[in-house]
């Protein structure tokens, strides 16, 4: 009989905990994050820091900003947009998608030309030079179309003199990712990818040339909280703590430049 009371009462304290853990589980808060493609290193340090710190999930997803700005306005419901640029967040804010006065430039973004190893081309001593070496066929870089870095590196190229001149080499990345991998992968020769992607596990045994920020426009990559946020307060804890303290010192450990004070 006493071995049976046991069991009732750890029957029921199972039960109870069960429940409890499914309580908090449910009123567990979680920020939807759409964060651009560059980010894909250092958004998961900064989200592990901020779970382990304020108890909130982070979900977050990865491209190109301008697809974002896009999926944003058709109504996907996410919470906090970390753009590749200012751009797509001051129209979010001006057409009503976003929280008036919301946005915070996160980092200042800087694009390099990037090729492997074993490229016979320095890109560090030769620069432009390397785009017009007869063994580069293919340049890759992210779309120009929707893509913060792709719109820098045609700017800089055109700002160079030597667009026209590759322009039939360049193969187009969906975001700054996917080009980073394309040059990776062996499927292009030279790329023009983003600072924080060179310096990748990946990528940080290649060759770079940082490109001079004067041949194109500052990159201000800038992150808005989103109208459809369920959880407002929460969402601008998370773009607090990615900007300031400990996501400030996650975001310099991989290549981005903090804003001017």
């Amino acid at each position: 009989m006493a071995l049976k009371k046991i069991f009732g009462k750890t029957l029921l304290a199972i039960v109870a905990a069960s429940c409890l853990a499914q309580v908090n589980f449910a009123h567990k808060k979680t920020v939807r994050v759409a964060a651009a493609a560059d980010l894909q290193s250092a958004m998961p340090e900064i989200a592990q820091a901020f779970e382990k710190q304020a108890g909130t999930s982070v979900e977050v997803l990865y491209g190109s900003s301008g697809n974002f700005y896009a999926q944003i306005q058709n109504g996907v419901p996410l919470d906090v947009f970390f753009s590749a640029d200012s751009e797509f967040p001051q129209k979010l804010e001006e057409s009503g998608f976003a929280e008036p006065h919301s946005a915070v430039i996160y980092a200042i973004g800087k694009i390099v030309l990037w090729m492997p190893a074993n490229a016979r081309c320095h890109p560090q001593q030769d620069g432009w030079k390397c785009l017009q070496d007869a063994a580069v066929t293919k340049i890759a870089i992210a779309n120009p179309a929707h893509a913060p870095y792709g719109m820098a590196a045609v700017a800089a190229l055109q700002k160079a003199g030597i667009f026209d001149a590759i322009k039939a080499k360049l193969v187009l990345g969906e975001n700054i990712l996917q080009a980073a991998q394309f040059v990776q992968s062996g499927n292009a020769q030279a790329g023009i990818i983003a600072y924080s992607l060179a310096l990748s596990p990946a990528l940080q045994g290649g060759k770079r040339w940082i490109i001079p920020v004067e041949l194109y426009p500052p990159i201000e990559q800038t992150v808005v909280v989103l109208k459809s946020a369920k959880e407002k307060a929460v969402a601008q804890e998370f773009i607090k703590f990615a900007t300031q303290g400990p996501g400030r010192e996650i975001l310099a450990k991989y290549g981005f430049q903090p804003p001017a004070q």
